[in-house]
């Protein structure tokens, strides 16, 4: 009988010992989960006139406030063409798990294999700046432990290049980022594909181009609130340009034009 009480007892501290190890365990990852926030980086563009842009993106380098910074590896460092994420496209970039609170300071880091293609004819692009220490972007939001959020990095294109002479180019990027908090959207359809329309949503100073899709579809993303005029700008001159005004931009909400037809 005392054989069997002793192993009885045994099991049993067994069993509230490795309760109390779950417990621990279990505890831990409730207190991670409440300390940190989970974070997608996303990678848009804006449109440019050229048959290819091809970025070498590697990490994104964010640091909290009162936090070491966090380098978060892309998803598939190497090369992306920019021109595929138009017209609210984005692609996947990076995502990982970052202590909670205001974000201080965020980089893209970038590789050395850049390059653009123009008529057909491939160019290298020269980076010295930011493959030494980023691009900064500047991302006013603070991650509450425990949550979810997306971050799109916007990539544009067309005022990143430079022709330096003699068939030569230069990367400046030219990089914004904003989250859903600071996502303002207009987006239509401008016909006929004939007419090769270019849009601008002209808000004060700022002005933003869209290159629309072969169906005519074009969106803007990450635009800040206010009062917009949209011009549909025809390439073709037999074709009438069209301004739209006092489109109303707000976060988080897509103002929507509909078709517009330009006119011969």
């Amino acid at each position: 009988m005392k054989k069997m009480s002793f192993l009885t007892m045994s099991v049993t501290a067994i069993a509230l010992l490795s309760a109390t190890l779950y417990a621990c365990k279990k505890d831990d990852a409730t207190n991670q989960s409440t300390q940190t926030a989970k974070v997608s980086m996303r990678l848009t563009d804006a449109p440019a006139d050229y048959d290819a842009v091809y970025i070498d993106i590697q990490s994104v380098e964010v640091t909290m406030e009162g936090s070491a910074a966090v380098v978060i590896p892309a998803i598939r460092p190497g090369v992306y063409d920019l021109l595929k994420f138009r017209n609210g496209m984005d692609t996947l970039l990076a995502r990982a798990d970052i202590p909670a609170g205001k974000i201080s300071q965020m980089r893209l880091i970038l590789g050395a294999n850049n390059s653009v293609v123009v008529d057909g004819q491939t160019y290298p692009m020269n980076t010295p700046s930011a493959q030494e220490s980023g691009l900064k972007l500047n991302v006013k939001q603070e991650f509450a432990a425990g949550g979810a959020y997306d971050v799109w990095i916007d990539f544009d294109a067309g005022k990143s290049i430079v022709k330096t002479g003699n068939d030569k180019y230069q990367l400046k990027p030219v990089v914004r980022a904003y989250t859903a908090l600071t996502d303002g959207r207009i987006k239509g359809y401008v016909l006929p594909g004939a007419a090769l329309a270019t849009v601008y949503a002209t808000n004060g100073t700022d002005v933003y181009a869209a290159i629309p899709a072969a169906d005519g579809f074009f969106m803007f993303t990450g635009l800040p609130e206010g009062t917009y005029a949209v011009t549909l700008d025809a390439s073709v001159i037999t074709f009438t340009d069209i301004t739209i005004n006092n489109v109303q931009v707000k976060f988080g909400a897509t103002a929507d034009l509909g078709i517009t037809t330009l006119k011969p």
